[in-house]
């Protein structure tokens, strides 16, 4: 892979016919030590939202050294790449053969589970090994996510205070989890679902090891105005302390998009312009799944070194991908010069959450290259400031850092 100064550099280089997917895996690292000394607990990164080995090098740099699997393909990957980590089975509905293997091939001794069939499951494959974390996934209200994800997961009720009390017996280490949704517009977002977990443990009267969080961090991106990070931690920290928990209990967490959004780009190519609709080489079957189907905004800019240096009007487009489904539509608005035209090259930024493990290969349209920048994301919760774009104009191709990694 080779590294670039910036995505202008990458283009000039290049002038790539297909999309190409930027790496910063500087901005990853920034992330994972952001948490990693501010939360107070221990910081699991939620290995779905990007897979990626860089990415994955780049987390373990910055201290995150535990990481949330939902699959065995998953469990491969980190232990490829990063053979020490401590892995998390936390998807709980798992066929037996998975955890056999999780559990006898690659060590894995924590598990969730939102069922008894699960933890018969479980019981069955570790012989009640005292050396099991069993984590019991909780429902709990998504109020105030951009992305809900309650109703898939999670027991509730009296079957909750029931899966407590069985897993308690059979479990080395019990913990709860649970997801208030992604993209957490609120910082009581968390506060509530913590209050709400608290009451199901003083129903159940079980005493918990571990109490995991989830996910929910936000990710900047335009339109999405969240609190600052640190206001997120202040309202865990504090609803933490009105719980029924012993003085020992752990507190964990599992961002995913929030360690990993600022570390991802793309370069596309505008292939016609109709209007205000750009026809470009990438979509919603590509890295623009969430641009697509939830319609969320992205923060673009030309690569080509001239925005803002000129006095150009800016304007607000939408963007078609290349594939013959009418759905390949990403609405927007995405702010980019009036002028733009065919031929234009777009870094579309915040991609490094998702974008890469939503690809398909639909029409043909699979192939991607891959970069790596030194530049800073566009924008960012952890205090890098984007580059002075106009900056990189006139730049020559001396702005290639390095040929490999």
């Amino acid at each position: 892979m080779q590294r670039y100064s910036s995505a202008l550099a990458a283009v000039r280089e290049l002038r790539p016919e297909t999309p190409v997917y930027c790496f910063r895996p500087h901005a990853a690292r920034v992330a994972a030590s952001w948490f990693t000394t501010r939360f107070p607990g221990r910081v699991l990164y939620a290995v779905k939202s990007n897979p990626s080995p860089v990415i994955l090098k780049a987390l373990a740099d910055g201290g995150v050294t535990t990481f949330d699997v939902a699959s065995l393909a998953e469990i491969e990957q980190v232990a490829s790449v990063l053979p020490e980590a401590e892995m998390a089975y936390m998807h709980p509905v798992k066929s037996e053969a998975s955890i056999r293997r999780a559990y006898h091939e690659f060590g894995v001794r924590t598990f969730s589970l939102d069922s008894a069939e699960e933890l018969e499951k479980i019981e069955r494959v570790t012989g009640r090994d005292p050396e099991v974390t069993l984590f019991v996934r909780l429902a709990v209200a998504g109020s105030h996510s951009a992305y809900p994800l309650a109703g898939k997961f999670g027991a509730f009720g009296a079957a909750a205070v029931e899966l407590l009390l069985a897993a308690r017996q059979t479990a080395g280490r019990l913990g709860v989890c649970f997801h208030a949704g992604s993209q957490l517009m609120a910082p009581q977002a968390l506060a509530l679902a913590m209050d709400q977990i608290g009451n199901i443990l003083r129903r159940a009267g079980v005493i918990i090891d571990i109490l995991d969080i989830g996910g929910g961090f936000p990710a900047p991106y335009p339109g999405m105005a969240a609190p600052a990070m640190e206001s997120y931690v202040a309202a865990v920290e504090a609803a933490f302390e009105e719980m029924p928990v012993a003085e020992t209990c752990d507190l964990w967490c599992e961002p995913g998009r929030a360690l990993a959004a600022e570390s991802g780009s793309l370069i596309v190519r505008v292939e016609q312009r109709r209007g205000d609709a750009l026809y470009i080489n990438d979509g919603t079957y590509g890295s623009l799944f969430d641009a697509g189907m939830p319609g969320w905004i992205f923060p673009a800019r030309l690569a080509d070194g001239t925005q803002p240096a000129r006095a150009r009007s800016m304007a607000g487009f939408s963007f078609y991908g290349p594939t013959c489904d009418s759905i390949d539509h990403m609405p927007g608005p995405f702010i980019l010069p009036a002028d733009t035209a065919t031929g234009d090259y777009i870094e579309i930024g915040q991609l490094g959450a998702y974008a890469l493990t939503m690809r398909t290969g639909f029409n043909g349209y699979e192939s991607c290259a891959y970069a790596e920048l030194a530049d800073a994301p566009m924008m960012s919760a952890f205090g890098l400031a984007p580059e002075t774009w106009p900056e990189y104009a006139g730049r020559d191709d001396a702005m290639i850092l390095e040929d490999e990694l």
